[in-house]
């Protein structure tokens, strides 16, 4: 079991620590490290406490240690005392505004910030312009007592990708800043990239234990093949290939007995449609005007349970914990709009609890087969893609059959299911977990990174 212990800067000069004797039980301490500065010092008992660490004013200004009196985690590796995790949160997207430093997304920043101190790390976010190469520092941008403060820092032990969109993650100049501080400092890097749908289908499938959970899926590459489809499933989706939040999706129904093609889907002013054609070519001529199809994939419809005649799917959570592991960390219903081609919200969607709308027994079997698919789906996309895993949000759909049927990976899941006020305690949770595995990639990175960088 980790320990954690409350990191005192006292008013001397001296450069002495002053740690709980048991660190000093059968091993010689001859450093101390937070982040990526580390220095000698000598190494005494501290007199009267085993759950402090004192430092002096001169010890703090090497190691560029922010006092913000929060208990930290101590590691012993090789005579050095490493104090911390201090876990780096890197994005884009900052602005000038001291109370809004990254604009609209600060308050989601500051809840995930404010549970640093629920797991023991020293927690900022920065930006490749906060980074100073030559002294090996960053300008960090901590939450501390409710409020934005900038505090220089080492180089992290681990660095949590929290990059807002795929143009910022293609960025030549982010790409840059992440090889060189993966590859000439090996910081651990987690939550790298965002995940291509048609890349994840084509990974899992070659992964068996994962395969009965995925429904056909392909590239868009003629008619021919969607006829095909919509014969085989009565109802297609055809999705962007690197889409989000719902945008873009369009559902093709084919009705045998009239011979008619219907598209329902969401128009640029966010009205659902629903159309009806004599032809597939006449269709895509009217939905599809001057779009490219490459980027588009072909997904074999399936006949969802529902609730009051409307389609449900869910949205699982699964994040790894303080011991490396997989564990599910939230889970919403997501029930369609009337005339919505998907669940989300913005297309008139509503989130309940699985417990809102179904009884007890199914309840409890839907929760089980959801759980049970995430956590294999998790694993088998840790095993088929290069970096290192995090978090992911699942969306999931149960047809009539009892079956689970996977639609979505998002390495970053959005949170809309937690402003449903039975979902906030999972909201919670889902951040500590976040945090709780930079411990984890800390401790491993130190002892042993043969594992984490092989």
């Amino acid at each position: 079991m980790r320990k954690r212990y409350l990191i005192e800067v006292a008013p001397n000069d001296q450069l002495i620590v002053f740690c709980p004797p048991s660190f000093l039980e059968d091993k010689v301490l001859t450093k101390i490290a937070f982040g990526s500065k580390s220095m000698k010092v000598d190494f005494r008992p501290h007199p009267d406490s085993q759950n402090r660490i004192v430092i002096s004013k001169p010890i703090q200004k090497v190691l560029h240690f922010p006092n913000l009196r929060q208990p930290l985690h101590a590691f012993i590796e090789n005579g050095v005392l490493y104090i911390g995790p201090l876990v780096g949160i890197f994005t884009a997207g900052f602005t000038q505004l001291p109370e809004q430093p990254i604009g609209e997304r600060t308050a989601f920043f500051s809840k995930l910030l404010s549970v640093g101190k629920n797991v023991g790390a020293s927690v900022f976010i920065f930006g490749e312009q906060h980074i100073d190469w030559e002294q090996g520092v960053i300008e960090g941008i901590f939450y501390h007592q409710q409020t934005w403060q900038s505090i220089e820092v080492p180089f992290p032990n681990v660095i949590y990708d929290r990059l807002p969109n795929r143009k910022s993650e293609n960025s030549r100049k982010l790409t840059r800043v992440k090889q060189r501080l993966q590859k000439d400092y090996l910081i651990p890097w987690y939550n790298p990239g965002f995940f291509n749908k048609l890349d994840i289908y084509e990974r899992l499938l070659q992964d068996g234990s994962v395969e009965n959970y995925l429904p056909e899926t392909h590239p868009f590459t003629s008619f021919s093949k969607i006829e095909t489809m919509l014969a085989k499933y009565g109802h297609v989706y055809i999705k962007p290939k690197n889409g989000s939040l719902g945008l873009g999706i369009h559902q093709i129904l084919y009705d045998r007995n009239s011979g008619y093609y219907y598209c329902r889907y969401q128009d640029r002013d966010e009205v659902n449609r629903l159309r009806k054609f004599s032809t597939l070519e006449k269709l895509f001529k009217w939905v599809f005007p001057n779009q490219s199809l490459e980027n588009m994939v072909v997904q074999q419809g399936i006949h969802l349970i529902r609730t009051n005649q409307r389609a449900v799917d869910f949205r699982v959570h699964t994040n790894k914990d303080e011991s490396g592991n997989w564990q599910v960390s939230a889970i919403a219903a997501k029930i369609a709009g009337q005339g919505s081609v998907t669940t989300h919200k913005r297309n008139g969607g509503e989130i309940k609890t699985i417990a809102e709308i179904f009884p007890n027994d199914e309840c409890e079997l839907y929760t089980k087969k959801l759980s049970q698919a995430a956590l294999t789906l998790s694993k088998a996309l840790e095993r088929n893609i290069s970096g290192i895993i995090g978090e992911i949000g699942f969306d999931l759909g149960i047809d009539k059959n009892g079956d689970v049927w996977l639609f979505e990976a998002n390495s970053k899941p959005g949170r809309s299911i937690f402003t449903h006020p039975k979902l906030q305690q999972f909201d919670f949770l889902t951040r500590k977990l976040s945090l709780a595995y930079a411990v984890f990639l800390t401790e491993q990175s130190l002892m042993h990174p043969e594992e984490l960088f092989k």
